[in-house]
């Protein structure tokens, strides 16, 4: 009989369940405003023009994901933001699988 676990975070969540964010700042806008709620899958798969979560320099940041090649990036939708350069799609923590806010129709799954 073999015993398996999960990492559990502070909050008793295992570390690859499914959680939810409040989205700050408009470097995500037009397709995510401040305030809004998006739903991030640790175990989401990472591909080109995905929506995520990654961890840059000891912080967390929202952009979707961008592969040109060999070389990955981290791109904002508002281009009073700059595209960040990352080492590849290691520093991805999650994929973004849906947003929600305050009306129905804000509402929206990401495949």
């Amino acid at each position: 009989m073999s015993n398996e676990f999960e990492m559990m975070d502070e909050s008793g969540c295992a570390s690859n369940e499914p959680f939810a964010l409040r989205v700050l700042g408009d470097s995500m806008e037009p397709e995510f405003k401040d305030g809004c709620i998006i739903i991030i899958d640790p175990a989401g798969v990472i591909e080109d023009g995905k929506y995520v979560i990654a961890e840059v320099d000891g912080e967390y940041i929202f952009r979707q994901f961008s592969q040109q090649q060999d070389k990955c990036f981290l791109k904002p939708l508002n281009e009073g933001y700059k595209t960040i350069e990352i080492d590849g799609p290691g520093v991805v923590r999650g994929v973004i699988t849906q947003r929600a806010g305050t009306r129905r129709k804000y509402h929206k799954h990401y495949d």
